[in-house]
């Protein structure tokens, strides 16, 4: 039996997991900072290349489009060689569509960058989560998993700073050759310190027969799970409600209270900034709690009772930035535990052997959210319902702890069954 348990199964040094959790954030901040590559250059493309709104958004849904696409299909490669060589690959091509915007001398070229972009993004979630399930003890994944998040913030957070500023000074080419760099520079940090994301020398070795007593009946019997289209679904209705928030919370707070363009789009900023200190909160709920399902109903019944607070436009403006932090605070809140919820209902049916297919797939739903909320919620702003794109996010919300609360009984269920 012994030779059959993981690693992760007994305690490993602090400054081990420290170390795994570290590198992993530096990986997932780096993707969320790619995100954001383009839309702080739009001013100058669309000036440089005569480029309409349309298809200056167009090259945000090719690259979401290719990283949900790729995201789905990442997960049977990790599963297959390991999220090691996944993971440098994705860093890899997140690098080289920054050298592909700086050399952009058309509109092609910069749907290619996008494209790039987006496969290099499309590994990050199945090779993360498989690298910290097998290398960080299994104590700490609750922390490991706020990192995670947290670490994704901030690389939203740096990118238009970045990228504008270098805009503003030397344009947008020289952004695009920065940001390269910047891929370049986490590319040799994690390739120099490549032993400690081994995640298949991590593993104890199985027999064969072991492998196949514990393997699925086929690689895509995960598809058939009712656990795994919740969580998926779950995903899906999360980050089509934060995409409402993320592409026009400026837009909504400045039509339904009327107050300046700086304190609307200081709303975005309350909202990520609380978002963040509910992850690390997060991370200390989900280490300590075996019912994931329940502190993400409650933290996003708080989020949800925030955005209907704001959309009832009844709400003093000195209190609008107080909310929306309390808001991002319980999405933030859920983001742990919501990691957790996903592992459990991976394992609970799958085994550990089927992280990356799992992970890769469900994760997916987040591109698929950020992708298809601008053409669903956009229209709502064109005809002048900024209150109703507010209830829209509530009763997303509303009913993605629904979700998240079938999720934790059908893996229960399943654990107790099997």
């Amino acid at each position: 039996m012994s030779s059959l348990a993981s690693p992760s199964a007994s305690p490993s040094p602090v400054h081990h997991d420290a170390e795994v959790i570290g590198l992993v954030g530096l990986a997932h901040g780096t993707s969320h900072f790619f995100h954001l590559m383009l839309p702080p250059l739009f001013p100058w493309l669309m000036k440089d290349f005569s480029l309409t709104y349309t298809e200056a958004g167009l090259l945000m849904t090719v690259f979401f489009t290719i990283s949900g696409i790729g995201q789905a299909a990442a997960g049977f490669v990790v599963d297959r060689i390991g999220a090691r060589p996944v993971l440098l690959f994705g860093i890899g091509m997140l690098a080289i569509s920054g050298l592909v915007v700086g050399a952009a001398g058309s509109y092609p070229m910069l749907i290619l960058a996008a494209a790039v972009a987006g496969l290099g993004n499309s590994i990050f979630h199945p090779a993360d989560f498989t690298l910290l399930n097998h290398r960080v003890t299994q104590a700490r994944l609750g922390h490991a998993f706020s990192v995670h998040g947290l670490s994704g913030n901030l690389g939203w957070a740096a990118a238009p700073v970045f990228m504008a500023g270098i805009a503003g000074v030397a344009g947008w080419q020289a952004a695009g050759y920065s940001a390269a760099v910047v891929g370049l520079v986490v590319f040799v940090i994690l390739w120099r310190r490549r032993s400690v994301l081994d995640d298949v020398a991590a593993e104890a070795v199985v027999t064969h027969s072991a492998q196949a007593a514990a393997a699925p009946p086929n690689q895509f019997a995960f598809l058939a799970s009712g656990a795994v289209w919740l969580c998926f679904g779950f995903f899906f209705l999360t980050t089509a409600a934060f995409g409402i928030l993320q592409n026009y919370s400026p837009a909504i707070l400045g039509n339904v209270y009327g107050v300046s363009l700086a304190l609307a789009t200081g709303g975005l900023t309350a909202y990520l900034l609380g978002s963040a200190a509910g992850m690390i909160t997060g991370g200390f709920v989900a280490a300590r709690s075996n019912r994931n399902d329940r502190v993400i109903a409650i933290a996003l019944s708080l989020a949800a009772l925030m955005a209907l607070l704001l959309a009832s436009a009844a709400v003093p403006t000195i209190m609008l930035l107080p909310l929306m932090i309390v808001m991002g605070f319980g999405v933030g809140l859920a983001g742990p535990n919501r990691d957790l919820l996903v592992r459990r209902a991976a394992t609970s049916q799958f085994g550990k052997t089927s992280f990356g297919r799992v992970y890769g797939f469900v994760y997916s739903g987040l591109d698929v959210g950020l992708a298809a909320s601008p053409l669903l919620f956009g229209p709502l702003l064109d005809a002048g319902r900024f209150n109703a794109a507010l209830i829209a996010v509530a009763v997303l919300q509303g009913a993605s702890l629904l979700t998240a609360l079938r999720v934790g009984t059908t893996a229960r269920a399943t654990a107790i069954a099997t």
